[in-house]
């Protein structure tokens, strides 16, 4: 019996190794990655994304009806004229889209970065979240 174990890069690194074969490689802006989770709770959506190096300002958080968009630039510095054995800490400009499952309200979400971790609590909108409808007995 054959196991295939993958990774969440798997797909990435395999489109990014097509991409290098192409001619105008050298040309293409980088784009970056970063990974997210998304746990679902009674009343909201905790959403939590690998964010290292960015600063809030430099982060834009946009939700429409019940897609969440997080786009964003991870800034790498590197030296032209070193020799680099290894380089590979990501860089680039991201945008990341998920659409949640119910409606959210974008008025009362909360988010917060720490020590590279983005954080965000999107409640879920009044008409999506369960109603106890009480029976009169006649």
């Amino acid at each position: 019996m054959t196991y295939y174990l993958t990774t969440p890069y798997a797909h990435r690194m395999r489109r990014l190794m097509q991409q290098m074969m192409e001619p105008e490689w050298e040309n293409q802006e980088r784009q970056a990655f970063i990974p997210m989770d998304v746990k679902a709770e009674d009343d909201a959506y905790v959403v939590t994304a690998l964010v290292p190096g960015i600063k809030a300002d430099d982060l834009s958080i946009q939700i429409v009806n019940e897609t969440l968009t997080i786009q964003g630039e991870l800034k790498n510095e590197r030296d032209e004229n070193a020799n680099y054995l290894l380089s590979e800490r990501p860089s680039g400009k991201f945008n990341r889209s998920l659409t949640m499952p119910e409606p959210l309200d974008a008025s009362k979400v909360e988010a917060e970065i720490e020590n590279g971790i983005l954080t965000l609590r999107i409640p879920k909108a009044e008409e999506a979240k369960p109603k106890t409808i009480k029976v009169i007995t006649k």
